[in-house]
């Protein structure tokens, strides 16, 4: 099945692309990293407590489908990346191109829980459909990077939390503290660097009684490329990570976010107790099935640190001993 409903649209793209091509090579992966201690919180945000929700410490994290998943702790709710568009509709790219849906998302956009806030790693069609932009209230606050917040002011949406690397959100609801740091990342190789949204990753720190208790990592789309090398320095000891997968190819040529073997590299730099992968299968843009990452897995013998889930399906886990 072709990808891109419009062939020649694509071809601007491309050409754009090689004439963009670097004269150099990339870093390469051996180059040293200086440790750096966490950034201070740049942001805060202060949510009505919820005394019900917040008596349950324990967490879960359910998958909807793509990267959109519906994680709750401490009586907070928190949707990443929203894409709730159905089997058949068609997500729009940018550059004239598109790409088709091939499942259905875990559950309707119109029987979600009451959201906190969302965690959008960029703005794409299928992180962010036109769905969720007719739909979703704009009074939600949103964390995003920079260029993202701009689309998203353009769109009415009043509450905007825009993150450069490494900077915090304080997020405050009850006796729950939750830190949300962006992390770097890169969506594609640095030839596609000017054309591609900015992409960042997160990582979350869930806290109560000013003792922590669970490290959440969400890597966005990114490639596994030198300055991820930071993370664990700066963020160690992460009890989960959700990685985006898929290997998805622009114009069935350019790799844009991990596939099966870089998911494994992720896991192996980033260390996490425990990963799931997450955003594969669902777009004909993505071409590394979840059965590669399944196979890299088994081969590097990580098998017990793995959960998979399907759609709709829930991980459940508790906060660290303290």
């Amino acid at each position: 099945m072709n990808s891109f409903r419009s062939w020649p649209a694509c071809l601007p793209l491309l050409a754009a692309v090689l004439l963009a091509a670097p004269l150099s090579s990339p870093a390469q992966d051996n180059a040293v990293v200086t440790a750096a201690p966490p950034s201070t919180p740049s942001q805060t945000l202060s949510l009505p407590a919820d005394a019900a929700a917040a008596a349950d410490q324990d967490g879960s994290v359910t998958f909807i489908g793509t990267a959109t998943v519906l994680i709750r702790y401490g009586g907070m709710t928190i949707l990443t990346d929203p894409n709730f568009l159905h089997k058949g509709n068609h997500v729009q790219l940018g550059y004239g191109l598109t790409s088709e849906r091939l499942t259905e998302p875990a559950m309707p956009i119109e029987a979600l829980p009451p959201i906190d806030l969302v965690i959008l790693s960029h703005f794409h069609g299928d992180h962010f459909d036109q769905l969720v932009q007719e739909k979703l209230p704009r009074t939600i606050p949103v964390v995003t990077t920079p260029q993202s917040a701009v689309a998203l002011e353009n769109l009415g949406f009043a509450k905007r939390y825009p993150l450069a690397t490494w900077d915090t959100l304080v997020v405050t609801k009850g006796q729950t503290v939750l830190r949300i740091s962006a992390m770097p990342g890169r969506h594609g190789p640095p030839v596609l660097a000017g054309l591609l949204p900015s992409v960042m990753g997160s990582m979350l720190d869930f806290s109560s009684a000013g003792k922590p208790d669970y490290r959440m990592y969400i890597s966005g789309d990114t490639l596994v490329y030198d300055d991820l090398k930071e993370i664990p320095q700066r963020f160690p000891e992460v009890d989960l990570a959700l990685l985006h997968l898929g290997g998805t190819r622009i114009l069935g040529v350019m790799k844009v976010t991990m596939d099966g073997a870089d998911g494994v590299r992720m896991m192996q730099l980033v260390a996490p107790r425990h990963a799931i992968p997450i955003h594969y299968n669902d777009y004909t843009v993505f071409k590394s099935p979840l059965s590669d990452f399944e196979q890299a897995v088994k081969a590097a013998e990580l098998q017990n640190r793995v959960t998979y889930l399907k759609h709709g399906e829930t991980y459940r886990f508790a906060p660290r001993e303290k």
